[in-house]
């Protein structure tokens, strides 16, 4: 499989993880970058899958989003707040491409050093 085909496999790629993947692939072998791809597919979260998550804490859990991404003390105080009022929700439904851009880099970084780990 060549590298536009497992590109193709990550739906709705924003640039900059786009070329973020691209740096952190380019020194990796191809079982390397198939194995990579896999990996990340799995565990990168999509912008739309964040606002449905944002749009259930308007009439239920508040702060689940921030769970999803990682952030459990924000979640916590979401919950305990609902949402900080409603406005931590709303500004979360503004940043959602930032949020969706930095989990999923930071999922990249961790995928790419387990990989090289994994296979040498």
């Amino acid at each position: 499989m060549d590298e536009q085909q497992m590109l193709m496999m990550l739906p709705d790629l924003q640039p900059d993880e786009l070329m973020l993947i691209q740096h952190l692939t380019s020194e990796m072998t191809e079982k390397q970058k198939q194995q990579f791809y896999t990996l990340f597919r799995s565990k990168r979260k999509e912008k739309k899958d964040l606002m449905v998550f944002t749009i259930i804490g308007f009439f239920g859990v508040a702060g689940i989003q921030r769970f999803i991404v990682g952030d459990t003390g924000i979640g916590i105080l979401y919950i305990l707040t609902m949402g900080f009022c409603g406005i931590g929700t709303i500004i979360d439904l503004v940043n959602l491409d930032n949020m969706a851009s930095r989990f999923n880099q930071k999922q990249a970084y961790e995928t790419a050093s387990m990989v090289k780990m994994m296979i040498q």
